[in-house]
């Protein structure tokens, strides 16, 4: 019974140092926000938002299809086929579209953040910087960090919409649902509070894989496989942190929104 309480309070203190060394990746990344690199910035941009845009768009295709499919089987039970647009588009801006897009961009965009980073550590080139007077959060993390939550904020805002207009198509194909009826549905009892929801949960989940993944990347030590711990711990740390985010993103909004 000792060694197992032992154990319990020995993960409950990692936690606790691994929420603090989050804490202060982000206090720092915000305080170098002012000189960050405007080149790095976009670079990463690019390789965190744009380049993933194939694979978030072919993820939102089906998680549209699968949607509509399990929309169209709940309100049919009650007759109300007529609001399957809605259903399937609550359902994908409130919850599914931004965390389904989040856990797929953290075995891309996390990993890789945490891979370069921790390879770049390693190797000593955050410490050559530093030696030559450059701030690396400055020319480094707080780029990578503004760009991946811009990036990731955008990008499952895009999927988001994507998956409906792929909800529609299906139902259509599949299920011979109308494709008025389903937009009329859909414009009629969704409301801005929708999106805002959305963009919320989008954004803040980019932060999210940027800290966490920055944070893992950092405090890599050792040899080469030290790199592949720090990817494969951004992924599963990311995965973990995101659902606790959402389920408390989802209460607030519930009392903000409604």
């Amino acid at each position: 019974m000792s060694s197992s309480i032992l154990g319990w309070f020995q993960q409950v203190g990692s936690g606790v140092r691994q929420v603090g060394g989050v804490a202060m990746v982000t206090v720092r990344a915000l305080g170098a926000l002012q000189g960050l690199d405007r080149h790095e910035l976009v670079r990463s941009l690019v390789r965190f938002g744009f380049d993933s845009l194939p694979l978030g768009a072919l993820v939102s295709v089906f998680t549209g299809g699968i949607l509509v499919l399990l929309a169209d089987l709940n309100v049919s039970r009650y007759g109300a086929r007529a609001i399957v647009g809605w259903a399937a588009g609550y359902t994908v801006l409130r919850e599914f579209g931004p965390l389904f897009v989040a856990l797929v961009m953290t075995g891309r965009v996390g990993a890789r953040n945490a891979a370069e980073l921790a390879s770049m550590g390693i190797g000593g080139q955050l410490e050559g910087l530093r030696g030559v007077g450059e701030d690396p959060f400055a020319l480094l993390v707080a780029p990578r960090v503004a760009a991946s939550t811009l990036g990731i904020g955008l990008l499952g805002t895009a999927c988001s919409l994507v998956a409906i207009l792929f909800a529609a198509i299906f139902g259509k194909l599949m299920l011979d649902i109308d494709l008025g009826l389903f937009f009329r549905s859909f414009a009629g009892l969704l409301s801005w509070r929708d999106l805002v929801a959305c963009l919320v949960k989008t954004f803040a989940f980019g932060a999210v894989i940027a800290l966490v993944s920055t944070r893992c990347g950092l405090m890599a030590r050792g040899g080469a496989q030290a790199v592949g711990r720090a990817a494969a711990t951004a992924v599963v740390s990311s995965a973990a942190v995101l659902t606790a985010i959402d389920w408390l993103l989802t209460l607030a909004l519930a009392k903000v929104l409604g």
